[in-house]
């Protein structure tokens, strides 16, 4: 998950570092005023700029969750090659989506799907964004309690494991992630304007290397105390690996903001923004690895599903690297609520038939409406789901819907739009590798989503 996994600026000029641009970025681009992108309109972000926003918006909190993905998928090789398989569907993922939005002039997301699949597959694709931004910030709320037991704990001077943190009130778990909750991320929400999202975003990039780093010195020089587990060196199935499969998609996800990124860049073509992704994604791999390896090998079958819970509450470093997630948290929720409010909002204007700005007043009144149920709704599941694990495998089959179904749906909507050149073998070999796509991110939603209703019905 990223933090940052879905775009709420359309504007390509919101993605530049043009120093004209002020701090008051509209939530939505006027239906009325919004011209094709590229059209007459040249992006100013450099190639290595776009290569920081794109591993900004992929890097977040799915980072505490690849440790325990290396133990599932059965071992170090197992989790590599994994990875490895998956990043060059991720990859291609990207670059189909830059095609697409070439093609049809679009610069958001959900409107090139809108645009290159029909209206029904975008109100889809509209819906799963939503759905998928609601669970992020579920997640989001879940690691705020997971870091704040530890941070109380150590502060109270609690031993591992004793309940006694839990005895008072104003370190009771509900109430912590409540009384936060409300007074930062509350107040955060609300506004119509997200104009602060360039400084959350670089704490957010600044907080996930930290705890790169942090894993990977202490296991280079680790504590002492620490428990390693049974350290598998290959999957007791290959069914088994699958389930490593939604963390993997849910960290490298950044597709649905790559579309702003491609239209803001300077002279941009599909062979710059090939580089551009191809370097992102490595970056990401080798943090996610660095993280994934160190930390599996460090814990072994005892690693927690959040990678910072294993580790003691006194620890220093890590005490900071625990806060630093719960600031990339806070500021990262908002942003996310912001896309989804966002798709809620385009969906309901487009039911109404209305235009975006069509009354002030009752635009603001729906506003609130909309920030205030999905805080509310969000914080309750947050309060009542303790694992972040079951939040993740159900997002993460999502993300491989943005990651393979609808790129690969987008790449064989678009071939067939050439359907003069269905002789060449090329045509076909784009056709069959869309349809892969579409059939490998099906399975991989269908699996982890009733692998989760499985384990939620059994536990």
């Amino acid at each position: 998950m990223a933090c940052c996994e879905a775009s709420v600026n359309s504007d390509q000029q919101d993605w530049g570092w043009s120093q004209e641009r002020g701090e008051r970025t509209l939530l939505l681009p006027s239906s009325s005023t919004q011209q094709p992108r590229g059209a007459g309109k040249q992006g100013r972000t450099p190639a290595y700029a776009a290569v920081f926003i794109v591993v900004n918006a992929a890097l977040g909190a799915g980072l505490l969750n690849f440790p325990y993905a290396f133990y599932v998928a059965g071992g170090v090789v197992a989790g590599i090659v994994l990875q490895m398989c998956l990043l060059l569907f991720i990859i291609a993922g990207l670059v189909i989506l830059a095609y697409c939005s070439q093609v049809s002039g679009k610069a958001t997301y959900q409107e090139v799907v809108r645009a290159v699949c029909g209206q029904m597959v975008g109100t889809i694709c509209d819906i799963l964004i939503a759905v998928y931004t609601f669970g992020t910030c579920i997640a989001f709320l879940i690691i705020i309690g997971d870091q704040l037991d530890k941070i109380l704990g150590a502060v109270l001077h609690t031993h591992e494991g004793d309940a006694a943190v839990y005895g008072h009130w104003y370190s009771n778990r509900k109430f912590t992630i409540s009384v936060i909750s409300i007074l930062v991320i509350l107040p955060l929400s609300i506004p119509k304007e997200i104009g602060f999202q360039k400084y959350a975003s670089t704490l957010s990039v600044l907080g996930t290397w930290y705890v790169t780093v942090i894993v990977i010195v202490k296991y280079v020089w680790p504590d002492q105390g620490i428990d390693t587990g049974h350290i598998p060196t290959s999957p007791s199935s290959w069914m088994m690996v699958l389930n490593a499969v939604p963390t993997i998609c849910f960290g490298f996800q950044c597709h649905v903001s790559s579309i702003p990124v491609f239209h803001s860049m300077e002279r941009s073509s599909m062979r710059r923004w090939s580089w551009v992704v191809t370097a992102a994604v490595l970056v990401c791999l080798f943090v996610y690895t660095g993280t994934g390896v160190c930390g599996f090998l460090t814990f072994g079958s005892s690693v927690n599903v959040d990678i910072l819970l294993s580790y003691p509450s006194t620890d220093i470093s890590v005490a900071v690297a625990r806060a630093s997630i719960i600031l990339c948290v806070l500021t990262s929720y908002p942003i996310l609520h912001f896309c989804g409010r966002a798709v809620i909002e385009g969906l309901w204007l487009r039911y109404k038939g209305e235009a975006l700005e069509v009354d002030r007043y009752r635009e603001r009144r729906r506003r609130i409406l909309q920030t205030v149920t999905w805080f509310v709704l969000t914080l309750i599941l947050g309060l009542f789901i303790p694992d972040i694990g079951k939040v993740i495998s159900v997002i993460g089959g999502l993300a491989a819907c943005f990651i393979l179904v609808f790129p690969g749906l987008c790449l064989i909507k678009a071939k067939l739009c050439e359907i003069q050149q269905f002789n060449s073998a090329s045509w076909w070999l784009l056709v069959l590798f869309g349809i892969f796509m579409v059939c490998l991110g099906a399975f991989i939603f269908g699996h982890s989503t009733m692998s989760s209703i499985y384990q939620i019905e059994h536990k």
